[in-house]
C-alpha cells in the first residue's frame, strides 16, 4: 500500500491528499491472486530509475503507484509524467499528490528529450497532472516537450496522454499540432461516477476532446481507458464503448482500479479475467482497431507494442500493408 504522507524536505511532511484527510478509512480488500505482481528489484529497473532522476524526471509509474513498474523498467519503458508532481484536482482513484503546483521548469522538455535518447526509446508515453492553474491547462509544454523529443530522437513514436484542458480556448489545438502520433485522454469511469470519482472532470467534455482530435487530424491514432470496479454497471460500459466510437476513437484500455490508500474510493468488485475477456470480445465488434482489457491493463503498459499493432491494424482495415 502507498503511503498518504510525502516527504518533501529532511524530516518535513505534508499532507499527500488533503482533500482527502478528512475522509473515513475504508479496509483495502485483499487482492486476488491473478493481478498480483513482484517487488521491482531488477538490474533493468534500477538504470532506468537512475536515468529517471539524474535527469530530474518525474513518471506516472512512480507517482500513481503503477503494478507495472517493475517489468516495464526493467525494459527501459517509462511514462513520463511533465509539469511537476503536484495535481490541482483530486480525483477519488489517484494516487498523485494534490494541492498548488510549482511553477514550470523550462529545462524539462530538454531534460525529457535527453532521457528519451538515453534510454534508447522507439516509443515514449508523455503524460500529465492537471495544471488548471495555467491560462492553457500546460498546452504549450506538451507542445514543446514533443518538439524536443522529435529533435533529439526523430524516429521515436511519440504517444500523449492528456488532461481536459477544460476551460481552455486554444488548447487542444496547440496540442494536436505538435502532431503527436498517438493522443491519449482516458474516461477513468463511466459517466455516473464522474460526482464521487472525477469530481473536476466533465464525461462529455471529454467524449468531445476526443472528438475534435480526429477533426483536427483524421489520421491522429486516438486513445482511451477506463477502471472496472469502481462501482459500475456492465451497460454503463458498453454504452460507453459506443460513445468513445461515436468519437470514432481508436484503442481502448480497460484495467482493475486498485486503492491506493484507505482514504481513496474504496474496491467496489475484483472483476475476473473472463469478465475482461468478455469486454474486449465486444470491443472490437463494436469497431476499435486496438482493445487492450486486463486486471493489470493501464494506459501506457505494453504502449509501443501496442501502437505497432495499431497500425497494422488500420493497415488491414484499409487492404494496405502494415
Amino acid at each position: 500500500m502507498v503511503t498518504v504522507v510525502d516527504t518533501v524536505s529532511g524530516n518535513a511532511k505534508r499532507v499527500r491528499h488533503p482533500e482527502k484527510a478528512h475522509r473515513p478509512d475504508t479496509e483495502i480488500q485483499r487482492k486476488p491472486d491473478w493481478i498480483r505482481v513482484k517487488a521491482p528489484t531488477s538490474k533493468g529497473y534500477l538504470e532506468t530509475k537512475d536515468i529517471v532522476k539524474s535527469n530530474n524526471l518525474v513518471t506516472v509509474c512512480e507517482e500513481a503507484g503503477c503494478p507495472n513498474i517493475g517489468g516495464c523498467w526493467q525494459q527501459k519503458h517509462a511514462s513520463f509524467m511533465i509539469m511537476g508532481e503536484i495535481c490541482t484536482r483530486a480525483c477519488a482513484f489517484c494516487n498523485v499528490s494534490t494541492g498548488r503546483p510549482t511553477a514550470l521548469d523550462d529545462n524539462e522538455p530538454e531534460n525529457v528529450a535527453k532521457a528519451v535518447f538515453q534510454m534508447g526509446l522507439k516509443h515514449v508515453v508523455i503524460t500529465s497532472v492537471d495544471r488548471d492553474d495555467l491560462d492553457d491547462g500546460g498546452a504549450q509544454h506538451f507542445y514543446d516537450t514533443i518538439l524536443s523529443i522529435r529533435e533529439a530522437s526523430p524516429h521515436t513514436t511519440v504517444e500523449i496522454l492528456t488532461p481536459d484542458f477544460l476551460r481552455k480556448p486554444g488548447a487542444l489545438e496547440k496540442v494536436v499540432s505538435a502532431r503527436p502520433d498517438v493522443f491519449n485522454h482516458n474516461l477513468e469511469t463511466v459517466p455516473s461516477n464522474y460526482l464521487t470519482v472525477r469530481p473536476g472532470a466533465r464525461y462529455f467534455h471529454s467524449i468531445r476532446l476526443l472528438q475534435r482530435v480526429k477533426e483536427l487530424d483524421p489520421d491522429m491514432f486516438t486513445k482511451s481507458g477506463i477502471m472496472v470496479g469502481l462501482g459500475e454497471e456492465r451497460n454503463e460500459v458498453l454504452q460507453l464503448m459506443d460513445d468513445l466510437r461515436v468519437a470514432d476513437v481508436d484503442f481502448l484500455t480497460i484495467g482493475q482500479y486498485l486503492q491506493p490508500t484507505r482514504k481513496h474510493h474504496k474496491v467496489m468488485k475484483f472483476v475476473t479475467p473472463d469478465e475482461f475477456k468478455a469486454y474486449e470480445t465486444i470491443a472490437y465488434s463494436k469497431g476499435f482497431l486496438m482493445v487492450s482489457a486486463s486486471p493489470l491493463t493501464r494506459s501506457s503498459h505494453h504502449a509501443g507494442d501496442d501502437f505497432a499493432k495499431l497500425q497494422a491494424a488500420r493497415a488491414a482495415r484499409n487492404g494496405l500493408k502494415a
